[in-house]
């Protein structure tokens, strides 16, 4: 991986009518080639962030840079730098699957020649025998992985997935982290935020938590998790579940031992860290 930063965010401020602040000076770098996963409940400021990011949006403070461009004064040149996958399935239905790629061509003002790369990006996502089905006709996996290739096409920097396996059934969830993980190892920075705390922990090198417009922690998965310790323990009680965490297994059995209520050992995960570090959880 390069050490070369593609996404810098200083200070990033938005607010909304009625002084509720989306985002509270967020700063960040992700670099070259990286998966970054963007973590926080819903209203805290995720996909404000890309939306600012990826030029839908305006900040009402702070700057950013995608690839060495300014997402304002270089805004044209910043918005090339990067390709989009928004939560909501946006594709025409009425259409072929080969017409949505190559509407998406000529509106960025790619020329002919692009039309191979439509064949190509096709067999890259295993839709190449479905390029003349209509849109309709596909699978929910299938129209996350077309828009992915739709959000390729002009060959970006930068991969925006905003909750990009949101409603999809496990299996066809993991099908797309393998394309994710294949756009990154193609040398594709790749800026995700989702609510899957597991999409997370598997796919990302480094991980945000956000809270309130906030990053409040940052760093790679097994960091964040190493903060707590390695064992959990879960003592149930009717009303909720309280988690002790430790070094070593025999510290967790010991604390089991004189505990009062049902209890549950087992690896602490990034979830127990976002909890830990926010108070909230990652849905509510």
């Amino acid at each position: 991986m390069s050490e070369a930063v593609v996404i810098r965010i200083e200070n990033l401020i938005k607010e909304f009518p009625g002084g509720i602040r989306a985002l509270d000076g967020v700063s960040l770098e992700v670099m070259r080639g990286e998966i970054f996963a963007y973590l926080g409940p819903n209203g805290s400021g995720k996909t404000t962030t890309i939306k600012i990011l990826s030029g839908l949006s305006r900040a009402g403070g702070g700057r950013a840079e995608l690839n060495g461009y300014d997402i304002e004064s270089e805004a044209l040149e910043a918005k090339r730098q990067c390709g989009l996958v928004p939560q909501a399935l946006n594709l025409d239905q009425e259409l072929t699957v080969f017409d949505n790629l190559e509407i998406h061509r000529r509106l960025f003002g790619l020329p002919r020649q692009a039309r191979r790369r439509i064949d190509e990006l096709l067999s890259y996502i295993d839709l190449y025998e479905r390029r003349i089905s209509r849109v309709r006709e596909l699978s929910g996996g299938m129209k996350r992985r077309l828009m992915m290739a739709r959000a390729l096409l002009h060959e970006p920097a930068i991969l925006f997935l905003d909750e990009p396996t949101v409603g999809l059934d496990p299996d066809i969830r993991r099908q797309l982290w393998a394309l994710v993980k294949q756009v990154q190892a193609d040398g594709v920075t790749v800026f995700l935020t989702t609510h899957y705390i597991e999409e997370a922990e598997f796919l990302a090198d480094r991980v945000a938590f956000l809270d309130h417009g906030r990053i409040v922690a940052l760093d790679t998965p097994a960091a964040l998790v190493a903060r707590l310790g390695r064992w959990a323990l879960d003592e149930i009680y009717p009303d909720r579940v309280e988690s002790s965490y430790f070094e070593t297994r025999d510290e967790a059995v010991a604390k089991a031992t004189h505990s009062e209520r049902p209890t549950s050992i087992r690896r602490v995960n990034l979830e127990d860290a976002f909890l830990k570090m926010t108070g909230r959880k990652l849905v509510e």
